[in-house]
């Protein structure tokens, strides 16, 4: 295997956070249509209330209540968060990390064949796959469990997933733009130039900029990419005022976060906000 980019090894030693999985919950009032939504790792979503509906060029997939739905990482969507008549929309995310993924795909990988996922795969949670999410969301979510557990339980869900057809492929060593957004990411408020995440990564400006460009990407773009995601997650999430998820995203007023919101996702947050 290649070992990681020129410069980045350093980084790649403080990536525990992104190692195993993750978990959250979405609950929203208010229906949203998020325009060209980018799927940075694979994911589980298992949709509570309401209904999410996908836009690919497959065409719609709906995602009703009680039903789940995987995502593959690099898939790229339009979503729609419907409420309907449940009045609000709610969602459990489980994340898997590159370390759970890998790890499974080291263990298990010769025992389903099959081509990994792609896209989407709507599911049913039965044959104990519900009871699997519980005892597994419900445990990421305790401080007290242990790494194996933790460990053990996300390697269940792959493997029922894995039983059911859906396969998730491992990321490998992760390219520049990925190393670049996970650096943004633990720090969305930071004040990020070239030069400050060019030292980050131990390489000049220059060097960072055409190691981007190869990619299609600028610094720029990157950083404010990371940082409305950061705040969707956050209006999606959490209960907190706009102006106060805007500082966490690094913009200085609510006005200048809410207008690079609105051009990037074809709504304003304050639409997350609404009464109730």
């Amino acid at each position: 295997m290649a070992g990681p980019p020129e410069g980045l090894s350093g980084l790649l030693a403080s990536m525990s956070a992104f190692d195993e999985a993750a978990t959250g919950c979405i609950s929203v009032r208010a229906l949203h249509r998020i325009r060209t939504l980018s799927v940075r790792d694979d994911a589980l979503i298992w949709v509570r209330k309401g209904c999410k509906t996908l836009l690919g060029a497959q065409g719609p997939q709906e995602v009703p209540a009680g039903r789940v739905v995987v995502l593959a990482r690099g898939s790229c969507w339009d979503v729609i968060n419907d409420p309907r008549s449940d009045g609000r929309y709610e969602a459990h995310v489980l994340q898997f990390g590159d370390a759970a993924v890998s790890r499974f795909a080291a263990r298990h990988g010769g025992d389903f064949p099959q081509a990994p996922l792609q896209d989407a795969r709507v599911l049913t949670p039965d044959g104990g796959l519900a009871e699997c999410l519980e005892r597994t969301l419900a445990g990421l979510a305790a401080p007290g469990l242990s790494q194996g557990l933790r460990q053990h339980r996300v390697e269940e869900v792959l493997l029922m997933l894995a039983e059911a057809g859906c396969v998730l492929r491992p990321r490998g060593v992760p390219d520049w733009p990925e190393q670049v957004r996970r650096l943004i990411l633990g720090r969305p408020h930071a004040e990020w130039t070239v030069e400050t995440i060019a030292a980050a990564c131990q390489v000049s400006a220059s060097t960072l900029r055409r190691r981007l460009a190869a990619h299609g990407l600028a610094c720029a773009a990157l950083v404010r990419e990371v940082r409305l995601e950061v705040g969707l997650g956050l209006l999606q999430s959490t209960g907190l005022p706009v102006g106060e998820i805007a500082a966490r995203c690094g913009y200085d007023s609510h006005s200048r976060f809410t207008a690079a919101f609105r051009s990037r996702f074809g709504f304003a947050p304050s639409r997350l906000r609404g009464p109730g």
